[in-house]
């Protein structure tokens, strides 16, 4: 057994046995609002939506809103729906993430790139920095490659960088090139190929319509913009949404399960 299927089989264990259910989905907190009381006042809102629509799990992060703000829902999730598997993504700061991640006790943590996106001379160091991190923290780290918005500046090739990711993380997220874009199909299969049985996470893209050819490739899925209204990021939850997406989840898990 080579490294990386010892990594793949270690990860797969710890990441998906988070959840007590197959085919996870993460739903998105953007933090979204004009100032902290509302969105605080928003952030219970969507916590609440959340929970009663089935979601398994949430991310909190920073995509309308200040890391301080981030954190202050974060404090609030922890503290008043520990019950829930939660996580964070800090934007632009993952020496704070990993901070925020231990202090809050959360389960799992993103970082939007952990291999790829840094010239040759500058991985090493990214390497050391994401070692240390995830020794220094018990959450479960969910790591991008070829992310949206992302560079491409190794000059690896995709399975030389995929390789390299599974061991710098617990499971792999895969997008398109930005919010809301439907992940690539040939894209997501190409990743499984060469991941083989590593978790593989589809974290941007995802609707009613396509969740059932993704998750027949993916174990998990974070989703965001296609619960707003209009399928808009800086729109509200919208239940009908949340509910529409979890029946269909509902009927892959149930067919898995025969």
């Amino acid at each position: 057994m080579d490294k990386t299927e010892k990594t793949a089989k270690t990860g797969k264990k710890a990441f998906l046995e988070l959840f007590p259910v197959k085919k996870p989905v993460i739903g998105m907190m953007h933090g979204r609002g004009e100032d902290d009381r509302r969105i605080l006042d928003i952030a219970k809102q969507e916590l609440e939506l959340y929970q009663s629509g089935g979601i398994d799990g949430v991310l909190v992060e920073n995509y309308f809103c200040s890391p301080q703000q981030t954190e202050m829902v974060l404090d609030y999730v922890a503290k008043n729906h520990g019950d829930m598997i939660y996580g964070i993504n800090l934007l632009d700061d993952d020496e704070l993430n990993f901070k925020l991640a231990r202090d809050y006790a959360c389960a799992f943590m993103q970082i939007d790139s952990v291999c790829g996106h840094v010239p040759p001379e500058q991985d090493g160091k990214l390497a050391e920095f994401l070692r240390r991190g995830r020794e220094s923290c018990g959450a479960l780290l969910i790591g991008g490659v070829r992310f949206k918005y992302q560079p491409y500046l190794s000059g690896r090739s995709l399975e030389e960088d995929l390789r390299l990711g599974a061991e710098r993380c617990d499971a792999i997220a895969v997008t398109g090139d930005y919010t809301g874009q439907e992940t690539d199909f040939a894209k997501i299969q190409s990743f499984r190929d060469i991941l083989g049985t590593f978790p593989l996470v589809v974290a941007a893209g995802v609707t009613a319509g396509n969740i059932e050819r993704q998750l027949a490739i993916c174990d998990a899925c974070i989703t965001g913009s296609y619960f707003k209204r209009n399928h808009t990021a800086k729109e509200e939850l919208d239940a009908g949404n949340i509910a529409g997406f979890m029946d269909a989840v509902r009927k892959i898990r149930e067919r898995n399960d025969d």
